[in-house]
């Protein structure tokens, strides 16, 4: 699989699962934007890990919940770049993956699940309107939206955040279908739990064990393990295929 002279933006990318994403596709020698929120640093360490692939990698700090951020972000990787062939959107609202801290559907306010909607949906609605032009103007492009294998199996109840992944592959599916006679597909990438990141940080290992124990592959999930299936959807691979989600579970989920 082969990137070169492609344009990637990974939201999210300073660490955990979007970090990977990114290297895997500097290894596979695409130029990487990474889009991070607060973690400079740990940017820095991702551009770098890209750069010693041999690939030209920059980091852009950006809230994609807001609008002029993104398209300030848009404007700097166009200047830089000329264009955007591949979108991933893989940033969200901070969560913590721990069954014992969550709160009940009764405990719940509207404004919890407005702030996952906003980090999931409103975040990728904005990023895909603001690289479009980019893509339309060539007739091709490539979105991968990550959502959650929750949607299909909530093994825990997280209402907000499973209800706002339910909605991004609702949206990737309207998207989809308007953008394929122009060009451009849109997929979504839906993993279980993967650890190490920090949202998986407080996932007790009892939860953890009691995944594996219903999981056919017979293990959690790494950040590498995610990578293989954005990519293949990024690629001409799988250039008949749009309006779909991949499930990376180890089998949890057989849709």
């Amino acid at each position: 699989m082969d990137f070169s002279s492609k344009i990637v933006l990974v939201t999210g990318a300073s660490r955990g699962i979007g970090a990977a994403i990114a290297k895997a596709f500097a290894a596979e020698n695409a130029d990487v934007i990474i889009n991070y929120l607060q973690n400079e640093a740990a940017a820095d360490e991702t551009v770098a890990c890209c750069k010693a692939s041999g690939a030209d990698a920059i980091s852009i700090q950006a809230d994609v919940t807001d609008r002029a951020a993104v398209d300030c972000m848009i404007e700097q990787i166009m200047d830089e770049f000329g264009r955007i062939d591949v979108l991933i959107n893989n940033a969200f609202r901070p969560y913590s993956f721990d069954p014992e801290a969550r709160k009940m559907h009764w405990q719940l306010d509207w404004s919890d699940y407005q702030n996952q909607i906003d980090g999931a949906v409103k975040a990728t609605h904005g990023l895909a309107q603001a690289v479009l032009p980019s893509m339309l103007s060539r007739a091709n492009g490539s979105i991968v939206n990550i959502a959650t294998n929750l949607i299909s199996r909530p093994a825990v109840p997280y209402h907000d955040y499973t209800t706002a992944k339910a909605a991004l592959v609702g949206f990737s599916k309207n998207l989809a279908m308007e953008l394929g006679p122009l060009g451009v597909r849109v997929n979504c990438v839906a993993p279980g739990l993967v650890s190490p990141t920090n949202a998986s940080r407080n996932t007790k290992e009892e939860v953890k064990e009691a995944i594996i124990a219903q999981t056919p592959l017979g293990r959690i999930a790494t950040p590498e393990d995610v990578t293989g299936p954005v990519l293949f959807l990024a690629s001409d691979w799988s250039r008949f295929m749009t309006g779909q989600t991949l499930y990376v579970d180890g089998g949890m989920v057989m849709p």
